[in-house]
């Protein structure tokens, strides 16, 4: 097989591309991966991988063999021996009647979206929900951290104005440092949702507004607000606790 050796070859420039710019992966229903831990998991979960650039041919994939330098060039990890890939979206429905919610407003850190999918996949959450200026759940940074969760959460991202339709009559709670807050350890049992605000400024308003209730993580006094991506973990494991026992 011909060995890509330009950049300025056309694959190699929707590679960068689909790497770099969020409008292209929405133009184009595809995203980019990279590893052979997240390609197995691709495969495992019967993602529909378009393209495969390597350094060496793979059977059954459609590949393409490139240089070591046009690979790290496309390639979102530093130091990468490759492969990098790109799959294409597909729509992972949630359940019918939906039981375990996470949603997350304004939370713009990939690597803090990514560990959210991740933990979600990990404890059967059946949705989560992004609000606002979320971190694109297809940024290569996000999709690493999903560590192979993405093929398999499902996640929608939403307007604030349709989040209570999209809810149903789900009780949702937001994470909130108030004084009206309940410690989470209180959080009614299953089918409730729960909202992570943005790391710095916590939850909107608007957002509260739209609430049953507030929650609280009880921590000592003179620790700082957790992480964003830990408090959703928190939330999920009290919602999942009684499923897991």
């Amino acid at each position: 097989m011909e060995v890509i050796r330009s950049r300025q070859n056309a694959l190699i420039k929707r590679f960068v591309s689909l790497g770099s710019d969020g409008k292209t992966r929405m133009e184009s229903g595809e995203y980019l991966c990279a590893g052979e831990t997240m390609l197995c998991e691709a495969m495992a979960a019967q993602a529909e991988i378009t393209c495969v650039l390597a350094l060496e041919e793979r059977p059954g994939l459609p590949s393409r063999t490139v240089t070591p330098e046009l690979l790290k060039a496309v390639s979102p990890l530093q130091n990468s021996a490759g492969p990098v890939f790109s799959v294409r979206m597909r729509p992972l429905l949630p359940p019918e009647t939906l039981r375990r919610v996470i949603v997350l407003e304004n939370v713009q850190d990939p690597g803090n979206v990514g560990t959210v999918l991740r933990t979600a996949d990990a404890f059967g959450i059946d949705l989560v929900v992004l609000c606002g200026a979320c971190a694109d759940p297809y940024n290569p940074k996000t999709v690493r951290a999903t560590m192979g969760a993405i093929f398999r959460q499902p996640v929608v991202k939403v307007e604030l104005s349709g989040l209570k339709e999209l809810l149903g009559g789900l009780p949702l709670y937001g994470a909130a440092l108030s004084p009206a807050a309940m410690d989470i350890r209180r959080l009614p049992p299953p089918p409730v949702a729960v909202a992570i605000g943005n790391e710095g400024k916590g939850l909107s308003p608007e957002l509260l507004a739209l609430c049953a209730g507030q929650t609280v993580i009880p921590m000592r006094p003179c620790a700082e607000s957790l992480n964003a991506a830990v408090a959703a973990s928190v939330a999920m494991w009290e919602m999942t606790r009684s499923w897991l026992d």
